[in-house]
């Protein structure tokens, strides 16, 4: 009967139950934890050794704020950092921009200078603890700003450890925080890339994102799908440096949604790892395992919370959770109940923060490694979800590669019809979304959500202005000089940016100057 068929979000058909006989005209790869093609994780024992990461992003207002959230959340019992950074300070603008009126501090920090950086991190030794900061067109400055308190902290750079995004395809894809045109912007990842492989080697010099494509309206095939096809170009651009593909692919990390369907999503996880495996094996060449291991963070789904019953987004990011963790997670965060109507209060972070610590240290799902492996359902899922996505990697190269697939809008159409699709069978009610579309309530409970004090930007742009004052002018000229003659060569820049936040240059004046050098990026 037709009102029996069931299929996953991304329209693989459900069976009524599975039985050895669906595996065995395509047995699992499966292997052992730890090792190729790490289906399983990437560690022998994961969990039973060290948890996943839990890492709740933060970022509002101003640096002194947000520093007092994170202060909060490390007493609360995270273990990781994740900054969030405000619009401005995403595409290029102190705060003082025009363009950025009426955004400083409202989706994240406003980060314009060595100084704002020194206050975020104020009472936190950056040795002692990993840092994950969401940024991409202007990923150079923030870490080159980093690694500038780190150095005044007196840190060994060889032992800082931490995460910084700078996945630019994905924003010409999904998200639109680009500043440059396509070409300098891959220039800039890499540079970043290859610095890093000297210099800090204990640190993740780009997070390729699914995550922002699956936000955008996405199916978890195309989520692995065109991630892998991102992380392809950014290991072509390094190799074309003069770069052994084992030099640095041991430090490209990955990060993935947590979507509704529990299993799928599952599935998903162990899927991707094992495909990244192959492509840096069989593809690559890659020698070590090392670089064969696709480690991951994970967010719950943004997409998914809803506006109304906010309390049932405690039940949805629970799942998620659980579903990344089962997946094989290296770090979490789970998004708070009231993130749909705005940033989330400290009551909400701690409830989001103590699900992940229920699932680590009361469930039991921690005690074995991939406890679901074997499962006929999750490894038929597995299955499908990797040959399907092959088929996509196999259309992408077809058409000359990811970089290709943007400029041709391959991606972005992709994306539009599942989201169409999604959007449709919501309103159709053929998927059933609780509060929203069904089991509604006539009047909604009133919660407290966090308001930003529209004050902030008055006091984030005095203190730039005083900064500006005091610093030496004709330096700030001198250094930005040598940047945009840098640019116009081939070097790489991050020795020049890291030269001139050290020298006070703000990140508004870093970006300028790069965009005297490249030019702005205008979509057609």
């Amino acid at each position: 009967m037709a009102d029996n068929i069931r299929k996953t979000d991304s329209g693989i058909p459900i069976k009524v139950y599975y039985e050895e006989s669906d595996l065995q005209a395509n047995p699992p790869e499966l292997g052992r934890p730890g090792e190729y093609p790490f289906t399983r994780g990437v560690y022998p024992e994961m969990y039973r050794k060290r948890l996943w990461t839990m890492r709740q992003y933060g970022g509002y207002a101003n640096a002194e704020e947000t520093n007092q959230r994170f202060h909060y959340l490390l007493k609360q019992g995270q273990t990781g950092l994740s900054v969030a950074f405000d619009l401005p300070t995403q595409m290029g603008y102190d705060s003082d921009h025009p363009m950025a009126e009426g955004e400083v501090g409202k989706v994240g920090v406003p980060i314009c200078s060595l100084e704002d950086m020194e206050i975020l991190f104020r009472g936190i030794t950056l040795q002692d603890i990993t840092t994950s900061m969401t940024i991409n067109a202007t990923a150079p400055i923030l870490l080159a700003l980093y690694v500038a308190v780190a150095k005044k902290q007196g840190a060994d750079l060889q032992k800082l450890s931490g995460t910084v995004q700078n996945d630019i395809l994905k924003e010409f894809i999904a998200r639109a925080t680009y500043i440059y045109p396509p070409k300098p912007s891959m220039r800039l990842v890499t540079d970043v890339i290859e610095w890093c492989a000297k210099n800090l080697p204990k640190w993740n010099s780009i997070s390729i994102s699914g995550y922002h494509i699956r936000e955008a309206g996405s199916t978890a095939v195309q989520e692995v799908a065109f991630t892998l096809a991102n992380a392809i170009e950014y290991v072509k651009a390094v190799r074309q440096r003069g770069l052994d593909v084992d030099a640095f692919a041991g430090r490209l990390s990955f990060f993935f949604n947590s979507h509704n369907h529990f299993f799928e999503e599952i599935a998903k996880f162990r899927a991707a790892r094992r495909m990244w495996a192959k492509i840096m094996k069989e593809r690559f060449g890659a020698k070590n395992p090392r670089s064969m291991m696709l480690r991951f963070h994970t967010q719950t789904a943004g997409s998914t919370l809803t506006a109304q019953q906010v309390d049932n987004n405690i039940v949805r990011v629970t799942l998620q959770a659980l579903a990344a963790v089962l997946g094989g997670t290296q770090s979490l965060h789970t998004n708070s109940r009231d993130e749909a109507l705005a940033l989330p209060t400290e009551e909400s972070v701690r409830i989001a923060l103590r699900t992940q610590q229920i699932i680590a240290y009361e469930s039991g799902v921690t005690d074995s490694v991939d406890p679901l492996a074997g499962s006929y359902y999750v490894e038929t899922l597995t299955n499908e979800i990797e040959a399907r996505a092959w088929d996509y990697l196999q259309r992408i190269e077809d058409m000359g590669g990811a970089i290709a697939c943007i400029e041709k809008g391959f991606f972005q159409e992709e994306i539009a019809r599942s989201a169409y699709a999604y959007q449709q069978a919501i309103e159709n009610k053929e998927k059933i979304i609780v509060g929203q579309n069904a089991f509604q309530i006539e009047e909604e409970e009133k919660i407290e959500i966090l308001k930003i004090d529209e004050s902030v930007r008055d006091r984030q742009v005095a203190r730039l202005h005083a900064l500006k004052a005091r610093r030496d002018d004709a330096k700030v000229r001198e250094m930005r000089g040598q940047l945009y003659a840098a640019a116009k060569r081939s070097e790489n820049l991050m020795p020049y940016i890291i030269a001139c936040v050290e020298h006070w240059v703000t990140l508004g004046e870093i970006s300028d100057t790069l965009r005297e050098a490249f030019g702005e990026y205008e979509p057609s």
